[in-house]
């Protein structure tokens, strides 16, 4: 897949759902991060909540070209501030320094990332002192604190390094009883095929496990690659044809397999059945609330996205669970989980938190949980999965679509028409409700729907559509993709 042609000059500091990103060597460059990384270190300082007296701010940073570097940079920029920096001694996926945050009473972290973007993209993620990414009311005040020049002088020296890829693991180890997992997926004779994509989760899977692994758990594309092999490092069916080849040779070979998958950080989680079908967390979700309510029968509501799939409510109201809806954006999730009394979780696009862990999406926590239901099931996913559908509503389809728009005027003559000529038909089939928790969607009947939601900084569209069959999700996203282009 071909990289976007590079813009000719750096985009304005911005922060986005989760972080600030751009293009590195022309969006992120060392001039343009210290201010950054300066002006976070000084929020988490300002808003520590009372009886909080650490200086310390947890660093962290993963596979990426340049990321280390980049993260001893910032570390002179937070010892500039008065704090005192604590870097990760490897690359980490990002919940690792969530954990640290928690575990060590820290103010904060600073994560040198860009996540799921294409290879030539870095940034900077913010987690508080509750071990989450920060909300919006934060991220304006670190913006104002740049718009207001404040200068602060970067201070070299020795940076103080800690273990926090060991720490993340040991702290799954008391969390997550592992040999009894091990030992059923033997006795199913199921074997689990990782693809941590090149990035920072690289290796945890088997490392938790241990010895007990070899022989059940394979890892795929583990060593570092900053080009990730030429895709972003995000986990989508076009990007996971190795693995996807890898779990269906497994398993026409007499093993069945699960796959595992992991973003560049480590954050966002998918799979592939043992027929090769790509399971994102429109269908892992479903799993994990069964899992959770039913069979372990933990106490919480579900908390999901606008753009999460109907199957999430059905499971959970076949529980007796509460479920909210909210904006895209695990922030919002985690504002929740911090509030409330919340099971799990979670986005389409892969995050996934839980009450009993952390307010954060940890995929490495996620996958565990999703082979520990896999074993108390007695099913491979797909199996599982269609039993699920099969029990909750009959089966339903899913998928997305990013449109780049020709230019941000396009972008709002379209935001207006749908804010005054809202659609009343989509693809033959008439609107009977439209939501405009984020964005616009259109509920034309039971797990069928579209939604239009535009990106917070680009000329960019999001088309997401849940329907009974493929065919007619195609036709939905057609008929979306041909309304936006006539704006």
């Amino acid at each position: 897949m071909a990289s976007a042609p590079l813009p000719l000059g750096p985009a304005p500091i911005q922060f986005g759902t989760d972080g600030w990103r751009g293009v590195l060597g022309v969006d992120i460059t060392v001039e343009r991060l210290l201010p950054v990384a300066a002006a976070a270190a000084q929020e988490l300082a300002h808003r520590a909540p009372e009886g909080l007296d650490s200086r310390t701010v947890v660093i962290g940073y993963d596979r990426r070209f340049l990321a280390p570097e980049l993260a001893e940079a910032i570390a002179a920029a937070v010892r500039g501030c008065e704090l005192e920096p604590l870097l990760t001694d490897t690359p980490v996926p990002t919940p690792a320094c969530s954990w640290a945050v928690v575990e060590r009473r820290a103010l904060g972290a600073l994560v040198i990332t860009a996540s799921h973007n294409p290879p030539e993209w870095l940034g900077l993620k913010i987690k508080g002192p509750f071990g989450g990414s920060v909300e919006g009311d934060f991220t304006a005040a670190v913006e104002r604190r740049l718009a207001a020049g404040g200068i602060t002088i970067p201070i070299q020296g020795e940076v103080a390094r800690f273990p926090g890829r060991d720490e993340h693991l040991n702290g799954l180890r008391t969390k997550l009883d592992l040999a009894p997992i091990m030992a059923g997926l033997k006795a199913m004779k199921l074997k689990v095929i990782v693809d941590p994509m090149h990035g920072s989760a690289a290796g945890c899977i088997s490392d938790l496990f241990g010895p007990a692994g070899a022989g059940w758990i394979e890892e795929i594309r583990s060593e570092r690659n900053p080009l990730f092999g030429g895709n972003p490092p995000e986990p989508l069916a076009p990007y996971l044809q190795e693995l996807i080849a890898a779990v269906r040779a497994s398993t026409a070979a007499g093993t069945p397999a699960v796959g595992l998958v992991f973003d560049g950080d480590g954050d966002r989680i998918a799979a592939v059945d043992e027929t090769g079908r790509f399971c994102s967390t429109q269908l892992l979700m479903p799993l994990l609330i069964d899992h959770l309510a039913r069979a372990r029968a933990l106490p919480g509501s579900i908390v999901k996205t606008v753009s999460g799939s109907d199957l999430m409510r059905l499971v959970a109201e076949a529980q007796g669970r509460d479920v909210l809806e909210l904006a895209v954006g695990f922030k919002y999730i985690a504002a929740e989980m911090l509030t409330g009394d919340v099971l799990i979780g979670g986005e389409e696009s892969g995050g996934v938190g839980f009450g009993m862990h952390l307010p954060e999406r940890d995929a490495l926590y996620a996958a565990v949980l999703v082979l520990e239901a896999l074993v108390e099931g007695g099913q491979p996913l797909g199996a599982r999965l269609t039993g699920l559908q099969d029990q909750h509503g009959g089966a339903s389809h899913y998928d997305r679509l990013d449109l780049r728009l020709a230019n941000m005027e396009a972008r709002k003559r379209l935001e207006q028409i749908l804010e005054k000529a809202t659609p009343t038909a989509v693809a033959g089939e008439e609107v009977q409700e439209v939501i405009r928790t984020d964005g616009i969607k259109l509920r034309m009947g039971p797990s069928h729907w579209l939604m239009l939601r535009f990106s917070g900084t680009e000329p960019l569209l999001r088309l997401y559509c849940e329907g009974p069959d493929a065919d007619r999700v195609h036709a939905v996203l057609t008929w979306a993709e041909h309304f936006a282009e006539a704006a």
